[in-house]
């Protein structure tokens, strides 16, 4: 099957003089985001030829400690849910579910 169509989503880092992120921007033509400015970013691919992930964990300086737990617990929550869509193991995911609750409970972020 040929590719008929591609899609580019791009990031922006922008480095203090140390080179720690002081700003994170990204965009996606397709789906109408342009340069839309982020805090912190998680991306993971797959390497299929040395079976491994590869990743990439940026923030900036002046991601509040208090939203950086929200957002590990909403992206787990979120991987929960692409694992079954990937899987369709339900016992797995309701596993990988309870342990979101329990991280949420233990930092205290449901209300």
């Amino acid at each position: 099957m040929a590719v008929e169509h591609t899609s580019e989503i791009t990031l922006k880092v922008g480095l203090d003089e140390n080179r720690v992120p002081e700003e994170l921007t990204w965009s996606a033509q397709d789906g109408g985001i342009n340069e839309e400015d982020a805090k912190a970013m998680l991306l993971s691919v797959w390497d299929s030829k040395n079976q491994e992930s590869l990743k990439i964990d940026l923030w900036t300086k002046d991601m509040p400690v208090d939203e950086m737990k929200v957002f590990f617990h909403q992206t787990l929550v979120t991987m929960a849910d692409t694992f079954f869509k990937a899987t369709q193991d339900e016992k797995m995911t309701a596993t990988m579910k309870d342990f979101c609750d329990y991280f949420a409970e233990k930092l205290e972020l449901k209300k």
